[in-house]
């Protein structure tokens, strides 16, 4: 029995050592496997005969099965590793990259010039250590005309032409509303800068949009004096246009007292480029800033107008169109 036995097991280790040489795919490897050396395969199946055996057969029998199991662990062993192996190499072959071929040219597109107009005037203003806060651009009557010195029977009124909702509120005709909120919520000092859409019920023509953008700041602390508005204000617009002559003209704004526009000489002529002031004391008592204390200047411009002198561009509408053949200039 014991020499019938042996012969079984170096048999099914030649006819295992076979198979698995043979195959081809790391799943008919785990098969065979299975097959042969599993709790219920063939050599687990030849070894619970060996109950039938004497106490001096048995320990012959267990060498030769050990050897047997040993031999078919390593066949397996070797085979999974080639497999592996030519599994990867069959991956790297199929995912190759030709790299002397010529690329393909995807455009990264660009930056729109009101974009752009407002990431450097941003990055001015942040840099001297303004705040940018945003807000709505549906408003309130109240934020947007009477906490800023505008009453409803207030003749500044006509000059913004307002769109109206039908719940009463309306479209924000400036973003000094933003200064409201920002300064209902926060203590002094205040450095902030505001940009964003607004909306005027204007004709479109070639200079006006009934949709435009413009930046506003307020500063407000104490001791603050025009002479500080004008400083602030000539550092910006060297740093957009160049070391070019600046001049201030008496104005008038609802909620600035006393107020200023802007001339910048450019290509030889005065061109109006933004409107300012010092904060008007009741636009800080709305808030709850004492006037006795504090004192504010304000400033705010158009960024359509910017980029049209920039840029050169001598339509507004041209800003709006997203034509490609335009904005691929900038």
């Amino acid at each position: 029995m014991t020499s019938n036995l042996e012969a079984q097991l170096l048999a099914l280790r030649q006819e295992g050592e076979k198979a698995i040489a043979a195959t081809d795919t790391l799943e008919h490897l785990e098969e065979l496997r299975v097959k042969y050396l599993g709790k219920k395969g063939e050599l687990g199946a030849l070894l619970r005969s060996m109950g039938q055996m004497s106490a001096e057969e048995r320990p012959k029998i267990g060498a030769i099965a050990n050897t047997v199991k040993e031999s078919l662990q390593t066949s397996l062993d070797q085979q999974r590793a080639a497999l592996e192996a030519a599994q990867i190499r069959s991956q790297l072959e199929a995912e190759t990259l030709d790299v002397t071929m010529p690329g393909i040219f995807r455009p990264q597109g660009r930056i729109h010039p009101l974009n752009g107009i407002i990431d450097r005037a941003l990055d001015i203003f942040v840099g001297m250590g303004y705040t940018v806060a945003e807000g709505p651009e549906m408003e309130t009557d109240y934020y947007n005309f009477e906490a800023l010195n505008t009453p409803p029977d207030h003749p500044a009124r006509d000059m913004q032409d307002t769109f109206y909702l039908p719940d009463g509120n309306l479209l924000r005709t400036h973003t000094s509303s933003v200064q409201i909120r920002y300064m209902e919520k926060e203590e002094p000092p205040v450095r902030v800068i505001a940009p964003g859409r607004v909306y005027r019920r204007d004709n479109v023509d070639a200079t006006h949009s009934a949709v435009f953008h413009q930046i506003e700041l307020l500063a407000i602390d104490e001791g603050l004096t025009f002479t500080d508005l004008k400083g602030t204000i000539k550092l910006f617009l060297q740093a957009m246009f160049g070391d070019l002559p600046i001049r201030f003209r008496a104005s008038y704004f609802p909620f600035t007292e006393p107020s200023a526009e802007v001339d910048l000489q450019w290509n030889g002529r005065w061109l109006e480029v933004m409107g300012c002031g010092m904060v008007d004391p009741n636009v800080l008592k709305a808030v709850g800033y004492d006037p006795e204390v504090y004192t504010g200047f304000a400033a705010g411009f158009g960024v359509e107008r910017f980029a049209m002198v920039l840029h050169q561009i001598d339509d507004i509408r041209r800003l709006y169109a997203s034509d490609l053949r335009f904005l691929q200039q900038f």
